[in-house]
């Protein structure tokens, strides 16, 4: 068995290589992967990736990233392309196939297939003088010099290589297309982005038995108010008119100093500068605004600055916005 030494030196060895090979790639891009990004955001059909083995796997990734990402795209499955599969791939539609080698004689195969169609071809590979690369409209050329594999064998550094093409160019494709966070969420919904991206503070404020006082209310029904409501604090609200805020640490600090709490009113403790968010504003703005001035109440205010809600950290936390 080897020493713990011998493990990390294995493990850091391999690290190095993928990232020594992912530094050549990013070098060795040129006119021809512009070529390539071009004539996706020309193309009307989806893309269509395809790939042996373990390349395949890494060809099922980029699909899945090229769906999320507004650029649609269908995995062809080589072995199922000669029994039916090829149906997916359309006039003038652009096939991506990778392959380490690119010399297989599936890959060939496929390529002999795909090549009698009207298609433009996308090879990725390692493999510069291979039938893929010469049989390509398009090579982008993955250089490496080996595996991470002790024995320079299982697809290690290949894979990394054709895992970060397929990243290269759907960023590059959300670049030209101003792909925006908006965009990205509609296609995750019900994920944590979509949360904080479509989730508004007007959703998950407290509308309902809001806690509020005038500015000449005393100490005791201030207390009650802040208790009663639950929100660890209370507007300071006068003719309609929203004045400022009382928290529960205001509170504690007039008790701490010994103020004479028979004649301080509401008005002695409010601030008049406390933070307030509309209601229709985003509710990853409202924990924003919350997380940077270090406070754990915010005023609602609705878009004529009318007080019309309170919310908590906590309500924000709850309903997975963080």
């Amino acid at each position: 068995m080897s020493s713990h030494t011998t493990l990390l030196d294995s493990a850091k060895e391999a690290i190095r290589l993928e990232a020594d090979a992912l530094n050549t790639l990013g070098l060795s891009l040129d006119s021809i992967f512009v070529s390539v990004v071009k004539a996706v955001l020309d193309t009307k059909q989806p893309v269509v990736v395809t790939g042996i083995g373990k390349s395949g796997i890494i060809a099922q990734k980029w699909v899945a990233t090229f769906n999320s990402t507004g650029q649609p795209a269908q995995f062809l499955h080589a072995s199922e392309a000669i029994h039916g599969d090829l149906g997916m791939v359309q006039n003038g539609s652009i096939v991506f196939c990778l392959s380490k080698s690119g010399d297989s004689p599936e890959i060939q195969y496929l390529v002999s297939l795909l090549k009698s169609m009207n298609i433009q071809l996308v090879g990725v590979g390692a493999n510069i003088d291979s039938f893929l690369a010469k049989e390509s409209t398009f090579f982008l050329h993955t250089p490496m010099t080996s595996e991470a594999c002790p024995n320079n064998l299982a697809p290690t550094v290949s894979t990394t290589l054709q895992l970060a093409v397929g990243d290269a160019i759907a960023v590059s494709l959300m670049t030209e297309r101003g792909f925006s966070k908006l965009d990205f969420a509609k296609f995750h919904p019900g994920g944590a982005l979509g949360k904080k991206l479509f989730t508004t503070i007007e959703q998950v404020m407290r509308a309902d038995a809001l806690p509020r006082v005038s500015s000449d209310c005393n100490f005791r029904d201030l207390l009650m108010e802040i208790s009663s409501k639950r929100a660890g604090a209370t507007a300071v609200v006068e003719n309609e008119e929203l004045l400022g805020i009382v928290t529960d640490g205001d509170i504690r600090r007039a008790v701490e100093r010994n103020a004479n709490l028979d004649v301080l009113r509401a008005s002695d403790l409010m601030n008049t500068s406390a933070k307030r968010i509309q209601s229709s504003a985003l509710a990853v703005e409202g924990f924003q605004l919350m997380e940077n001035n270090k406070i754990s109440q915010l005023l609602v205010v609705d878009e004529n600055g009318k007080y019309c809600g309170i919310i908590h950290l906590h309500d924000l936390l709850s309903a997975g916005i963080n």
